[in-house]
């Protein structure tokens, strides 16, 4: 991995509380992801393979728009890679090496569930199929997770596990709270995740191995979610700082500094009104069980 120290030293000091934005995500990419070196740029891309998700989830749900302009240009996927990709798709055809595995692997069960449900249909096969219980976007991100956690980089396979920890503890808490069927959230298969999916004990048998736990099971019980949601955000913040004291100069501290860039982003793209009812929505779901409005607001408000 190289050293970057002239561009370390010449990136502005942020704050998660600034109110104006020193670069944006895309902004980033386009300025400073051509200094880095051809192994930590493979490194980076683990971020940014987030926008190809999406672009893969908007196409697979209106699988008739094939227009690349409404392709999020923070991903990693050229315009006419994805088309590429799309034709491969359509027609059975072998998906180039150059796509990430984990995506390859997603888009070949995709095809296979739905060749499987059509056949049944043609059969009038009154027996159902055996489906994941997952929505299409966590099926998604589970693999990406796991493609991202076993990078060879420590710093950001921790942090990959962190984010996937952070999100099953809460959404955990939050299904025994409204007694949701826990099966059909928690994702991922590390021993965090079968632990949330298992155990019956109020910490989840965790405590000797989440240090950070406590603090999100303080946060769970956190009534304000716009607060809990910037809560989160510092709990993160503090965990790049602390890991990065030693890695100064390193990727490690370039990719720190693109997540707090994100974070600012989207606080700063977030109006709290909105911020507000979009939270409330999802707490009116919860308490009414509601399956199909839940899975909508993940729908709206996927983040991965």
């Amino acid at each position: 991995m190289s050293k970057y120290h002239c561009l370390i030293a010449g990136l502005p000091d942020i704050k998660l509380d600034d109110s104006k934005q020193v670069f944006s995500v895309l902004s980033f990419k386009e300025e400073v992801y051509k200094l880095l070196s051809r192994g930590d740029k493979k490194l980076i891309n683990l971020f940014f393979l987030k926008y190809d998700n999406q672009n893969v989830l908007r196409w697979l749900k209106n699988p008739l728009e094939s227009d690349t302009s409404v392709l999020d240009d923070r991903g990693t996927i050229s315009p006419e890679l994805f088309m590429e990709l799309i034709e491969a798709f359509k027609e059975g055809e072998k998906i180039k090496n150059n796509i990430p595995s984990y995506m390859i692997d997603f888009l070949k069960a995709y095809a296979k569930e739905n060749q499987e449900s059509e056949e049944e249909q043609d059969t009038n096969d009154e027996e159902e199929t055996e489906s994941s219980p997952l929505s299409l976007d966590d099926q998604l991100t589970v693999l990406y997770y796991n493609y991202a956690i076993k990078c060879s980089n420590k710093f950001f396979s921790t942090w990959f596990e962190l984010n996937l920890n952070i999100k099953n503890i809460l959404t955990a808490v939050t299904c025994r709270k409204y007694k949701l069927d826990i099966l059909q959230y928690i994702i991922g298969d590390n021993a965090v995740a079968e632990n949330l999916r298992t155990s019956t004990a109020r910490d989840f048998n965790l405590s000797d191995d989440v240090d950070y736990l406590p603090e999100l099971l303080r946060l769970a019980e956190e009534t304000d979610l716009v607060s809990r949601e910037k809560r989160i955000d510092v709990l993160k913040w503090e965990w790049l700082d602390d890991n990065t004291i030693f890695k100064v100069f390193g990727i490690e501290s370039v990719f720190a500094y693109l997540l707090k860039i994100e974070m600012i982003e989207r606080w700063t793209n977030l109006d709290r009104e909105t911020g507000e009812a979009t939270f409330r929505e999802l707490i009116g779901a919860l308490k009414k069980e509601s399956g199909t409005v839940l899975n909508e607001f993940k729908k709206k408000n996927n983040k991965i």
